[in-house]
């Protein structure tokens, strides 16, 4: 990794996967020095549509590598939300590729904002990838470095890392791709941060996705201070969504992850976790929606497994009420 620290900071400043310090938390924030943004083109759809009015991104639940899932729970999803983001599946490391799997949602008529990381790609294979995203008209592209592969279900692959969430932003802004960035605010050293997210947006990012940070008044924080830094741009704040004690315990996993208090243990001790679950994330996300600067929210969540289909449902329910 060039562009440190990466969101996998523990709270003692430590690697996620090391027994060592990351080294970003004491060194200055590094600065963007490759080719400059490109110029904008054609304003995208997704970045238009913000400026009229805030839109609901949803994670899409779906089995991994099934035609057949995927399609079912973008069918459930279209018309109640403006796109999917399409990340890493929660279960399970080896799915579609990114381009194969936009192609098939997008087939049900839903807009995809493609996630694409650089753990198990080179730099040659993350171009082919752009190239394939822009072909087959994606909504966007979401950069990320990723998760190492010491976190999730296939420890014995060995990362690759030929490239850096920043890197990879600027090689998608030259694609022609509408490019995000997420940005984890409360991750150490908090403080840089949001000059963090500034090389970012120098590279060619042109939103960010705001990691879960807590309540609004955190979030608020984190855009002001990102604003003030040199990052104007549209946030979408994500709203974790637990319908259950399953789908909870998979979000406790998150590295860094911070929400408001007792948020996940009021839903958890609920007499019907579901509906409870779905109340507080359309709460927690009109909250997020009164930040100025926030344009957008996604519903971020891990189902529990055998439940896809039943958290697209919900997901298509809190998108429709909050558009």
């Amino acid at each position: 990794m060039t562009h440190g620290p990466c969101g996998g900071v523990t709270g003692s400043r430590g690697c996620e996967v090391a027994p060592l310090p990351c080294p970003f938390v004491e060194l200055p924030t590094v600065r963007w020095t490759g080719p400059p943004r490109p110029a904008p083109g054609p304003e995208p759809h997704l970045l238009a549509l913000m400026r009229q009015r805030p839109v609901v991104v949803a994670d899409l639940p779906s089995q991994a590598l099934s035609r057949v899932s995927l399609q079912r729970a973008a069918e459930t999803v279209a018309g109640q939300v403006d796109a999917v983001l399409l990340g890493d599946h929660g279960g399970a490391r080896v799915q579609f590729p990114p381009t194969h799997r936009a192609a098939i949602v997008q087939a049900q008529g839903v807009p995809v904002w493609q996630g694409l990381t650089c753990r198990d790609r080179n730099r040659v294979a993350l171009e082919g990838e752009l190239a394939g995203l822009a072909d087959v008209g994606v909504a966007a592209v979401h950069c990320v470095t990723g998760d190492h592969t010491d976190v999730g279900d296939r420890p014995d692959a060995r990362p690759v890392f030929d490239l850096d969430s920043t890197q990879l932003a600027a090689a998608a802004a030259a694609a022609g791709l509408l490019v995000s960035v997420g940005e984890t605010p409360t991750g150490p050293p908090a403080r840089r941060r949001p000059a963090r997210l500034a090389e970012k947006v120098r590279a060619g990012a042109q939103v960010c996705f705001v990691n879960h940070a807590g309540p609004a008044g955190a979030v608020a924080d984190f855009v002001q201070a990102a604003t003030d830094a040199g990052a104007d741009v549209p946030f979408v704040a994500c709203v974790a969504v637990a319908l259950d004690p399953g789908s909870a315990a998979e979000l406790r996993r998150f590295t860094g992850l911070v929400l408001p208090a007792g948020y996940l243990d009021a839903i958890e001790s609920a007499r019907d976790p579901r509906r409870a679950g779905i109340a507080a994330a359309i709460a927690l996300a009109e909250s997020y929606l009164a930040v100025p600067g926030v344009r957008g929210v996604d519903l971020s969540t891990v189902p529990t497994p055998g439940r896809e289909l039943s958290t697209a449902a919900a997901l298509a329910e809190i998108g429709a009420e909050l558009t």
